[in-house]
C-alpha cells in the first residue's frame, strides 16, 4: 500500500468520451471524473487519492454521502462513471477557502491530518495475527507508489525489470547471521519493528516453514558474507485474499513467492536481484518484462491474466517496477520502484485487502 498524502495538483482537464456533463481532471497518469467546467487545464485543486477514509462532514460537502466504498460509505476507492474509470477524489473543499492551492501545489504541501483524512488500515484476519515481540533487527519493507501518481520515477528507455503483482499478503523475513535468529512478520507488524512469535497456525510462520525460506536465507547471507538477509515474499492462496491463484491457503499448498531481497554488507543495506540470488531456492513472482521503460507497455502488461498459476485462472493484479541495475530515485528520495495496477483489478466486485 503507498503513502498517503492529500495534496493540490495543478490539472490537465480532457473531455469525458461518454458524458457531455461530465469531464475528466488528471493528476500524474490518474484520471478523475469531474463536473463538465468545474475545473480548466492549468488550474489547481486538492486530490484525494484512492483508499483515503474521509469525515463526515466532508463527505456530505462534496455530496458523496452513500456513495463511498466500506460499511461506513467513507472510503475513496477507484470506480467507473460513465465508462471512464475514476481513481480519487478532485475538489476545492471549504476547509481551504483562502488557500493558494497553486503555490501549495509547487510547495508539495500535505492537506490530510487539516481535513481529518486519514489512510484506510484492511483488517487483519486472525491467521495473519498473532503474538509479537520487538524486532529492531527486522529488515523492513517499503510502500511501493504508484507509477500513475508519480510518473516521472523512471526516464525513458531505462532498462526496467517488471515482474508480476501478486494479490496475497506480504511476508518479512530476517535471518541475522551473528545471531542465527529468524525474525517473520507482516508488512503492518514490520513497519513497527514488530516480528511475530512462532505458531504453527500463524499464515506467515507456515509459509516460511513450508517453503524453508529460513534456510535459504542463512545460506544467502553465507555466500554474500551478509550480517542479515531479508526475503521479502507474497504469501498467497483461498482464504488469503480473493484472488488465489489455484492455491490454498488454508492447507499445506499454500502458495509463496519471493519478489524482493536485501542484504546488510559491511554495514550499509542493498536491495538486490531476487531471480539472481534464489532461482532454484524458492518461489519467485514471476518476470513478465525486461526492456526498456515505456509507460504505455508497463500499463498494458498490468492487465491481462495471472501467470502464477500458469492456467490463468483470474484477472492480474498489476506489475512492479524495478530499473536494472537499482538505484535511488530523487522523485520518491529513496529507492526507485513503483507498481501498476489493472483497471480491471481495482473494479472488481467483492475484492478483499486484507494487508
Amino acid at each position: 500500500m503507498s503513502t498517503l498524502r492529500v495534496t493540490a495538483e495543478v490539472l490537465t482537464v480532457h473531455d469525458h468520451p461518454d458524458a457531455d456533463a461530465l469531464e475528466l481532471a488528471q493528476v500524474g497518469l490518474y484520471r478523475a471524473v469531474v463536473a463538465k467546467g468545474a475545473y480548466r487545464t492549468g488550474e489547481a485543486a486538492l486530490y484525494i487519492p484512492e483508499q483515503s477514509v474521509l469525515p463526515a462532514g466532508l463527505i456530505e460537502e462534496l455530496g458523496l454521502t452513500g456513495r463511498l466504498a466500506g460499511p461506513e460509505h467513507d472510503r475513496v476507492r477507484a470506480v467507473r462513471l460513465r465508462g471512464e474509470l475514476s481513481q480519487g477524489i478532485v475538489c476545492r473543499p471549504a476547509a481551504l477557502d483562502g488557500v493558494d492551492l497553486a503555490r501549495a501545489a509547487a510547495d508539495g504541501t500535505d492537506f490530510a491530518e487539516r481535513l481529518g483524512i486519514v489512510k484506510w488500515v484492511p483488517p487483519v484476519p486472525p491467521t495473519m495475527s498473532g503474538d509479537v515481540e520487538s524486532a529492531p533487527e527486522l529488515l523492513p519493507w517499503v510502500d511501493i507508489e504508484n507509477i500513475q501518481r508519480y510518473p516521472d520515477i523512471f526516464t525513458a528507455g531505462e532498462p526496467v525489470v517488471l515482474t508480476e503483482k501478486l494479490h496475497g499478503s506480504a511476508c518479512l523475513l530476517t535471518y541475522v547471521a551473528d545471531q542465527e535468529r529468524v525474525f517473520v512478520s507482516s508488512k503492518g507488524f514490520g513497519a513497527r519493528s514488530l516480528a511475530l512469535r512462532e505458531d504453527p497456525r500463524n499464515l506467515y510462520w507456515r509459509a516460511v516453514r513450508g517453503h524453508g525460506v529460513a534456510e535459504a536465507a542463512a545460506r544467502l547471507a553465507e555466500r554474500l558474507g551478509a550480517r542479515r538477509v531479508g526475503v521479502v515474499g507474497e504469501v498467497y492462496g483461498a482464504g488469503v485474499q480473493d484472488l488465489a491463484y489455484g492455491a490454498d491457503g488454508r492447507r499445506e499448498s499454500l502458495g509463496y513467492a519471493v519478489f524482493d531481497v536485501s542484504a546488510e554488507i559491511d554495514g550499509t543495506v542493498h536491495w538486490l536481484d531476487a531471480a539472481e540470488l534464489l532461482t532454484g531456492e524458492l518461489p519467485l513472482v514471476p518476470r513478465l518484462y525486461e526492456g526498456p521503460y515505456d509507460i504505455d507497455t508497463v500499463l498494458e502488461v498490468a492487465q491481462g491474466r495471472e501467470t502464477v498459476s500458469g492456467r490463468a485462472l483470474h484477472l492480474r493484479e498489476g506489475v512492479v517496477i524495478r530499473p536494472a541495475p537499482e538505484r535511488h530515485s530523487p522523485v520518491l528520495g529513496g529507492r526507485a520502484i513503483a507498481k501498476a495496477i489493472s483497471p480491471s483489478y481495482l473494479t472488481r466486485k467483492g475484492g478483499t485487502e486484507y494487508e
